[in-house]
């Protein structure tokens, strides 16, 4: 059984207020060096009796700053959705999350107001965690050190928690996830995360072209920018049945049969009908077999299409569910 997590859209109201432990972060992926900060978070809050809590922000503070400035490019790819995020937490013995509007307001705070503010009347800290390169305020001025001499002078105790590396002493971060899902390598994403990568949602309605095909395809909304490389991919689908389905499934913009440059996950469960419409499913992601293609008709999408689930057969006739 998930554990229950408390969630709030901004500081909670004062009747809500438990003093906490606290991390602060964006979390994106909340891949081994996360979880390495949440165990290390939730050590804390059952030795002290306080609440473990996360500080997360939306939209992630680079992507604020890439639309403030008009250089869309400069903003992070997602490597999840934050239901996904969310979840990721709860399972790490996270019992209240505070996902912080980023905005003018936040962008502008100075660190002391920050600390003041947010985290002292705000959340009632007594312990605050944090990475060794942690910045926090107006122009990222605030730093490890201001935040322990604000703790000094608030009354709460910062510790600060070194960097989890792979088995070549590389950090382990967003960003190396980002790479690792941009150039297809799910076997460096999957090491990176400690899980196999998955995206979920709710099953929306498509325009049932699949159907026609003789393809029918579960469609799930994806965040815009999303981190993983458009393409065509073997994976698993969960929530459907008493067991995983195995599926493959198209993760892009369907350039054969739509120009607007959306990006949907459109998943074809083998060898099963299932009513899937509303649903909320978790596909997760095993094996790439090819990047997005734009054919020139129908009957050579299909062709291969038709192509793309031999080859998701094969692969579990391998590999097993």
């Amino acid at each position: 059984m998930k554990p229950s997590l408390h969630i709030f859209r901004s500081l909670p109201p004062p009747a809500a207020r438990r003093p906490c432990a606290l991390t602060i972060g964006n979390f994106d992926g909340v891949h081994r060096g996360h979880q390495a900060m949440l165990a290390r978070l939730r050590d804390i809050s059952q030795e002290h009796g306080l609440t473990p809590t996360v500080m997360t922000f939306e939209p992630h503070p680079r992507e604020y700053f890439a639309k403030l400035n008009q250089r869309p490019e400069l903003a992070p790819t997602r490597i999840s959705g934050l239901r996904d995020k969310l979840d990721a937490l709860a399972r790490a013995g996270v019992e209240q999350v505070v996902v912080e509007r980023f905005n003018a307001r936040l962008a502008d705070m100075e660190p002391e107001t920050f600390v003041e503010r947010l985290l002292v009347r705000g959340l009632g800290v007594r312990r605050v965690l944090v990475g060794p390169d942690f910045r926090y305020g107006r122009k990222r001025r605030g730093d490890v050190d201001q935040l322990v001499a604000a703790g000094a002078r608030y009354d709460f105790q910062v510790e600060i928690l070194q960097d989890v590396t792979d088995t070549h002493g590389h950090r382990i971060s967003s960003s190396e996830v980002r790479t690792a899902l941009a150039v297809g390598d799910l076997a460096r994403a999957g090491d990176l995360l400690g899980h196999a990568y998955h995206l979920s949602g709710h099953v929306i309605h498509g325009q049932k072209l699949g159907r026609t095909l003789g393809f029918p395809t579960l469609n799930l909304r994806v965040a815009e920018r999303c981190a993983a490389r458009s393409g065509i991919y073997v994976v698993r689908v969960h929530g459907l049945a008493d067991r995983p389905l195995p599926a493959v499934a198209s993760l892009g913009v369907r350039p054969t049969v739509e120009d607007h440059g959306r990006v949907l996950l459109e998943a074809h469960v083998l060898d099963e009908r299932v009513d899937a419409y509303g649903k909320l499913v978790r596909v997760e992601f095993l094996h790439k077999l090819r990047d997005e293609e734009k054919f020139p008709d129908l009957p050579t999408l299909t062709a291969a299409i038709a192509d793309d689930a031999r080859n998701a057969r094969a692969y579990f006739a391998v590999h097993g569910l």
